[in-house]
């Protein structure tokens, strides 16, 4: 695209997307700018507002994409990070997305965003999936009723984008802002009517606000607005007025909490907005495809079953198809390390190179397959809305351990990555549920342990266990967290868990260009982690075996007595008990960086020395002449439960609300990891 000359590029068009949960907020970013932003079919996946910047019609165009919020007024964590960016933020236009087949429960929020007097556009989106049940929505009558502009659109087939944004750039370029044409019932007119004609008649003026307006955002009790006139001359006047309206409307609701009179009220108007808009074709009722499909997959006998079924065929998967490309992937880094090996004159160099980059940087890129399977797998079961259902489905067992199902969104995230599902936490209400779901979230395998897996598991067992095992090892770290999340709750968090209730979005066939963006942009991060992070800390782990130099040939002495082989024999009497030599204390130390760096530090460490063969010089054969079976089994253990890697530990103390409790992580996983490990290697032996 060519530079724009119009002066409006110099001044970007910011943009913020509102709406609830599930609407398709991410979904439609993608359809308007191109971008790449995970999407997902519950509660939860974006927890903080994403920032897109592209051009439409030669105007810089900056796109906010807040949390989903099912009411400004909500107190989750996600609901307060939408409702501080609305209230405080400065920004020109509102996308109001609205989920077309459930449109009375989303024109709840949108009745809330029209009190905040700014200018708006209300996306009806999913509008091909309201037709195909035939839902017929008349986005004009929806308009003049509100006073909105309303354009139906669909992401998946980006039907009216175009349109919608031609709609975002006349509301922006137009100086007057639109005003609500919303009526309320016969009672708070009145009593609106009143304070509106006490304002008229003092002519009172307040920004660009008219006097409906200002009547509204009192009897409302607005605190911004209540603030900025209090200490006016007017107010003393306006007060007996105030009063006099309010105890009206007490009255007739026969209640004085104004949040729950504006609920009732906004539920009677979205009921009636739909009334007037909303006709259902008679010739094609909706599918009752999702309830015939929530019969079997969250029945209360099969649900469960179901759900292990699927888990443990995604582990035979990740690790019977894995295995394919990473004996080629294996050979190609052994061609490229002898290939480059034969080049280099310098003993020294050639050893950084060959043995240090190389075969670091490679025992990890191995893996890569396996990676790439498993965030698949997850991704499917993300958007076609199932995860949601098995939150459903497991409540009843997670408060058994103190928890409800609501925990499980971000529990099932940190089988992918344990940073966004430290941040997923923030979907849940009750602080002590949130604090529990922080500190058990490391039990669940993040992707980076899972090369470490299948290297001990190809290592120990044959290829048709493998996969077994893997499901094995991911359901037994799943268990454990839940029996410590039950010890927490007894112990440290004491108090009862909340009610659990969550939306049930419909089941949707996610695209191919869906899954490949989500998956190509972690396999991408894990591609540029192996790149970056973990090639530095393969040169620096190399440099501390091979130096100090020992006046020996024997490269197992040599090593030993390196830098790290001194860092390992001052740990290795605490991990003695368990089974460790030095060499694996040093992998779990180094693994505080980056798990990946584990397996890095393993092809260094266990890929050199007399005690191995040109005839098993592949790292899994090392492991398997080199390390013991019980010795392997409680090294597993420990990998699964002690402290994640530095960037999610970091971010669990912001989330978790300081370092005091990154410290407490620390002393609590490992303890656990010592206790259980010493229990397996004694079990195993």
């Amino acid at each position: 695209m060519k530079p724009c000359s119009s002066p409006n590029s110099l001044a970007p068009m910011r943009i913020i997307l509102a709406g609830q949960p599930n609407v398709g907020k991410s979904s439609l970013i993608n359809a308007m700018s191109d971008s790449r932003l995970k999407v997902g079919n519950f509660s939860g996946v974006t927890v903080e507002k994403t920032e897109i910047c592209f051009e439409h019609h030669c105007h810089a165009i900056e796109m906010i994409d807040l949390p989903g919020t099912y009411s400004i007024n909500g107190f989750s964590q996600e609901e307060k990070v939408a409702r501080n960016y609305l209230l405080n933020e400065d920004y020109d236009v509102i996308i109001n997305v609205v989920d077309s087949t459930h449109l009375t429960r989303n024109l709840l929020l949108t009745l809330e965003l029209q009190n905040l007097n700014k200018k708006m556009v209300l996306a009806l989106n999913m509008y091909d999936e309201a037709k195909k049940e035939g839902i017929i929505i008349d986005a004009k009558q929806i308009e003049a009723i509100t006073g909105i502009p309303t354009i139906a659109v669909s992401a998946n087939t980006k039907e009216g984008i175009d349109e919608l944004l031609d709609t975002v750039h006349h509301i922006y370029d137009d100086e007057k802002r639109l005003r609500s044409n919303i009526s309320y019932s016969d009672a708070i007119e009145e009593v609106i009517f009143d304070v509106k004609e006490f304002l008229d008649n003092k002519n009172y003026q307040y920004k660009d606000l008219d006097t409906r307006e200002m009547a509204i955002k009192l009897l409302i009790e607005d605190k911004p607005f209540y603030k900025a006139i209090h200490d006016k001359p007017i107010f003393m006047e306006l007060q007996p007025l105030l009063v006099k309206s309010l105890d009206k409307i007490y009255s007739y609701y026969e209640t004085k909490d104004i949040i729950d009179i504006q609920s009732q009220e906004y539920h009677s108007i979205a009921r009636g907005i739909r009334a007037e808009t909303v006709k259902t074709s008679t010739d094609k009722q909706p599918k009752k495809l999702t309830k015939r499909i929530d019969n079997i997959l969250i029945n209360k006998f099969a649900g469960i079953p179901i759900f292990l079924f699927f888990m443990w065929g995604l582990f035979q998967l990740t690790f019977e198809l894995g295995a394919i490309p990473m004996d080629y992937i294996d050979a190609g880094f052994g061609w490229l390390g002898d290939a480059v090996g034969q080049s280099i004159a310098h003993e020294g160099l050639r050893s950084l190179i060959v043995d240090g980059i190389i075969a670091g940087v490679g025992a990890v890129v191995l893996f890569l397959p396996n990676i790439i399977i498993l965030y698949i797998g997850i991704a499917l079961l993300e958007t076609t809305g199932y995860m949601s259902r098995v939150a459903f489905l497991l409540d009843g067992f997670f408060h058994k351990f103190g928890l409800h199902g609501k925990s499980f969104i971000p529990l099932v995230t940190g089988f992918g990555c344990s940073v966004p599902a430290y941040m997923a936490t923030r979907t849940l209400k009750n602080e002590k549920d949130r604090l529990i779901t922080l500190f058990i979230i490391g039990f669940m395998s993040c992707g980076a342990k899972l090369p470490i897996y299948v290297l001990f598991a190809g290592a120990f067992f044959a290829p048709e266990e493998a996969g077994n095992i893997l499901f094995y090892i991911y359901i037994a770290g799943a268990m454990l967290g839940l029996v410590m999340a039950k010890v927490l709750r007894l112990t440290v968090f004491k108090g009862d868990d909340e009610p659990f209730v969550m939306e049930m979005p419909k089941y949707r066939m996610p695209t191919l260009k869906l899954i490949y963006m989500i998956v190509s942009s972690k396999a991408w991060s894990y591609l540029k982690k192996a790149g970056t992070f973990i090639l530095a800390a393969t040169i620096l782990i190399w440099f501390a075996s091979n130096y100090p130099k020992m006046d020996t040939t024997n490269q197992s002495i040599q090593l030993e007595n390196s830098y790290l082989g001194q860092i390992g024999k001052l740990s290795e009497p605490f991990f003695e008990p368990l089974g460790f030599d030095w060499k694996l204390a040093v992998a779990l130390e180094t693994g505080l960086a980056a798990k990946e760096v584990v397996v890095a530090t393993l092809g260094i460490l266990y890929n050199v020395g007399d005690e191995v063969t040109e005839e098993s010089d592949q790292l899994l054969s090392a492991i398997k002449e080199q390390i013991p079976f019980a010795t392997a089994v409680s090294f597993i253990v420990f990998v699964m439960i002690y402290l994640p890697c530095f960037a999610a530990s970091m971010v669990f103390a912001k989330e978790a609300g300081g370092y005091k409790y990154l410290a407490y992580l620390f002393v609590f996983t490992t303890a656990v990891a010592w206790i259980m490990s010493f229990i397996a290697y004694n079990i195993a032996l």
